[in-house]
């Protein structure tokens, strides 16, 4: 097995606290090579990042006035008409949703989910739908599916537009028979029916953080872990009075509204509103392409580890792959899917633990992702991976 250069000695010390942290509690430290993955704790935060968090915790914040703040710099930064930090993507899809069963009602608020009598159907694209639909459904809304099994055209979203539809869910990017989002927007809006989209993932290029609000999407959702930020954060984004309906709803309206908002369990720290605006500011001005080049170098020590073996193996970019599971990476096909999957357990259940994942289009290919190693993990990888690939022979 190949071995790993020394690393420096910050890195060094480091590595031999987190080891003996985890070690203490009773867990494995895992290398991640699978991504921005909420199961691995998401994303590895910046210098920048953990020292503003650092500095937030020093003192405390009213937190409805630092939420309002955060999100006026982050509208700013983006360029968008309003903006929220919310707990994750997956709550900025909840309350996106709350905000358009709400809308400018404060006595429906407290209701949630109980939604009898008012408008509460959410439509969705019946070929996409997946499991974070789940987020749609926990306001109390009703998914109503529109299209078929081949995908959806704008006149069938009118169709499935009615009296009782309080919004229409788009998964961006487009999926397969999706309608372009511009006629999307262009049916919603003849409806007067507000628009969410999950761009959870959409980071980079950075564009895709104000390109959907500013086509005319009315919410737009992202998910922290995405841009570097805490990965418990996530934004919403959009048109203002339904971004301020969505914090009617939140966690600090529970605390400040004579209400009970169902939002209350989605609570946030104030380390993680600063974490999260100071990784979304570092986000927009980094320079990517130094992102791709350090990772081009930790792909290539892999791919050289493999250029002797009957496999193809090859590397991914999100550069070329919209919305990618892996950021930069190595991606192996192997001659099943019972093979890659093999490959998979063996890597995390050796020692180290290593994590990657199966690509989701292609069940037979495991996907290598090279953006969260630390000095000296791409060599351990690459030793596992030829390891493995010659005893499976």
């Amino acid at each position: 097995m190949l071995e790993a250069p020394s690393p420096p000695a910050e890195d060094e010390d480091l590595q031999e606290q987190a080891a003996r942290l985890y070690r203490d509690l009773g867990t494995r430290p895992v290398i991640n090579a699978a991504g921005a993955y909420t199961l691995l704790g998401g994303s590895v935060l910046s210098p920048g990042v953990r020292e503003a968090m650092d500095a937030a915790n020093y003192r405390f914040a009213d937190m409805r006035d630092l939420l309002d703040a955060a999100g006026r710099r982050a509208a700013e930064m983006l360029g968008v008409e309003a903006a929220y930090v919310t707990s994750g993507a997956a709550g900025a899809l909840v309350l996106a949703v709350a905000a358009c069963l709400t809308l400018d009602h404060p006595e429906f608020v407290e209701r949630l989910p109980d939604t009898a009598g008012i408008p509460n159907e959410v439509v969705v694209q019946r070929n996409v739908r997946q499991r974070y639909d789940r987020c749609l459904s926990i306001p109390g809304a009703r998914i109503v599916e529109a299209g078929d099994e081949g995908g959806l055209t704008p006149g069938q979203l009118g169709e499935a537009i009615g009296p009782r539809t309080a919004a229409v869910f788009y998964l961006a990017p487009a999926r397969a028979g999706a309608p372009p989002l511009e006629a999307v927007i262009e049916v919603c809006r003849g409806r007067r029916i507000p628009l969410i989209v999950d761009a959870a993932g959409l980071t980079y290029p950075v564009e895709e953080m104000s390109k959907y609000a500013r086509l005319g999407a009315d919410l737009v959702c992202y998910a922290g872990k995405y841009f570097d930020a805490p990965q418990s954060t996530g934004l919403l984004v959009g048109r203002k009075d339904l971004v301020e309906a969505a914090g009617r709803n939140g966690f600090v309206a529970f605390e400040t509204e004579d209400n009970r908002a169902f939002g209350r369990p989605m609570k946030l720290d104030r380390q993680e509103v600063f974490g999260c605006v100071a990784a979304l500011g570092e986000w927009l001005a980094m320079d990517h392409q130094a992102r791709f080049a350090a990772c081009g170098r930790r792909i290539g020590v892999i791919l050289d580890a493999l250029r002797s073996l009957p496999v193809q193996a090859y590397r991914i970019s999100e550069r070329e792959t919209p919305a990618p599971t892996v950021r930069d990476g190595v991606r192996i096909h192997l001659d099943s899917a019972a093979g890659a999957a093999r490959l998979v357990d063996a890597l995390r259940d050796g020692e180290p633990c290593i994590w990657t994942r199966v690509d989701d289009r292609n069940p037979a290919a495991v996907n290598v992702s090279v953006a969260y190693l630390r000095p000296g993990d791409d060599r351990l990888i690459a030793g596992r991976l030829k390891e493995l690939l010659v005893q499976a022979r």
